[in-house]
């Protein structure tokens, strides 16, 4: 078979076997901390924390660190703490000048820029640690913690969740720079997938033993989820391609001159161009209605807290869509430069048929990618919010439904396909079929 021949190929690659061990390697390292909890807490003690990350948001964490949230493991906050940096960064280089001056020098200025970052994960783990620990004592017994000074665990426990997020922040950059793939997406997608197993074991239990559809039930729930894979994969790889026309020119050879140019080639817009960031930052808006509501102690603002803390319910959705398809305008808007794209192909001597270089481009490209970005961002809100059109419809475990689409299952699309097609560059460079075959492929084999 071809996938076989395939693995073949992957091992007789030196570099590509020692890239994916090491990545397999650091993963494992990464799932181990996950299962170790934090010190002064009784492990035989934390049914309580696991039923409150049953479902809802604290699930949806859960999901994102592996199980480790709910095992008050010492990666119990994971990578998130790195991933709010990134994107308060990424957002401050917008406004802040010296951000801007960084990110235009190149290797040296991401390095800054890189260090900013971990510096930040640091203050906001500092701030999330304390409310992961004020969460405990909320939630377990008091005879679940072991330590006779409260003081000395809380301390302690802030300084070790510290301690684990950047020790997972230096796992995912060693991935990034020595194995394969993106190490930071990596660490999410294998904590997403490790909760995977028990939460379709639990959706199994329920349909068979409580005789709530059975086996065809199950039969349905997994067609629909391939399906939305499926559609999933279609929304990470769609593109519209921009024709780009390059003038003729005459190039000097030593022997001869040679007329070379007017080559067609395409700027690939993507339909999604923003990934899964208005998704993220969506979510953390959410929060914020419950949390202002919760503040007063009238009918109106109780009613608000609890339809906003339910996130399979329908206020919670439909806000949680319309949020979506505003933050993708403004995240591709942000992160897509129309301007930089024209002034590059002017410089480069490239031109869109019909269309003058310079700034009438740049308006046709900015135009574009309005327009694609409307159905782009409609689509991707469908999937957000398909975890809730599951429970409501088919009656699914929360635990379940959340793979069913939203951060968790774009996250691993993108994840894997990332990954494949850098398996794929290696293959394609020794002249071996790559694990994503197609026709451009083939073609630059041969």
């Amino acid at each position: 078979m071809k996938f076989f021949e395939t693995l073949k190929n992957i091992w007789k690659i030196e570099e590509l076997k020692n890239r994916i061990l090491l990545t397999l390697g650091l993963l494992l390292v990464y799932r181990f901390g996950a299962q170790i909890v934090l010190p002064g807490i009784d492990a035989a003690q934390l049914a309580s924390l696991s039923s409150q990350t049953d479902g809802g948001i604290l699930g949806l964490l859960n999901a994102f660190t592996g199980g480790a949230f709910s095992n008050a493991s010492v990666f119990a906050l994971g990578i998130m703490p790195y991933i709010s940096a990134s994107i308060v960064v990424q957002l401050m280089t917008i406004a802040i000048p010296y951000l801007q001056k960084l990110q235009k020098e190149g290797d040296s200025g991401r390095k800054k820029i890189t260090q900013i970052t971990r510096w930040l994960t640091i203050a906001i783990t500092l701030v999330q640690g304390p409310g992961y620990i004020i969460n405990l004592y909320n939630i377990l017994p008091s005879s679940a913690f072991l330590m006779d000074s409260t003081f000395t665990f809380v301390a302690s426990s802030v300084i070790i969740l510290t301690t684990g997020c950047i020790f997972a922040m230096w796992l995912g950059e060693k991935i990034t720079d020595k194995g394969i793939g993106n190490g930071i997406s990596l660490l999410i997608m294998v904590g997403i997938i490790a909760t995977l197993p028990q939460a379709f074991i639990q959706e199994f239990i329920s349909r068979v033993t409580e005789s709530n559809g059975g086996l065809i039930l199950i039969l349905i729930e997994l067609v629909i989820w391939f399906v939305i894979i499926l559609a999933s994969v279609m929304l990470v790889r769609a593109v519209r391609q921009i024709p780009v026309q390059y003038a003729r020119k005459n190039a000097s050879g030593k022997y001869e001159k040679a007329s070379v140019g007017g080559a067609r080639q395409f700027i690939p817009l993507r339909l999604n161009a923003s990934g899964v960031m208005p998704i993220i930052f969506a979510q953390a808006i959410m929060f914020i209605p419950a949390a202002v509501a919760g503040l007063s102690d009238t009918e109106m603002a109780q009613g608000i807290t609890a339809a906003f803390q339910d996130m399979f319910g329908f206020w919670y959705n439909l806000t949680f869509g319309i949020l979506i398809i505003v933050f993708t305008y403004f995240y591709t808007a942000i992160t897509v430069p129309t301007n930089k794209m024209a002034d590059d192909l002017k410089r480069s001597g490239g031109f869109i048929p019909g269309i003058r270089p310079g700034a009438e481009t740049s308006d046709y490209l900015d135009r574009i990618m309005s327009q694609i970005t409307l159905p782009g961002s409609v689509f991707l809100a469908l999937i957000a919010i398909f975890p809730a059109i599951v429970v409501s419809l088919l009656n699914v475990q929360q635990g379940w439904a959340l793979f069913f689409g939203g951060t968790s299952l774009l996250i691993m699309v993108g994840v894997a396909i990332d990954t494949i097609q850098q398996v794929n560059s290696f293959l394609l460079n020794r002249h071996y079929d790559g694990l994503m075959k197609s026709g451009k492929n083939r073609k630059a084999v041969a």
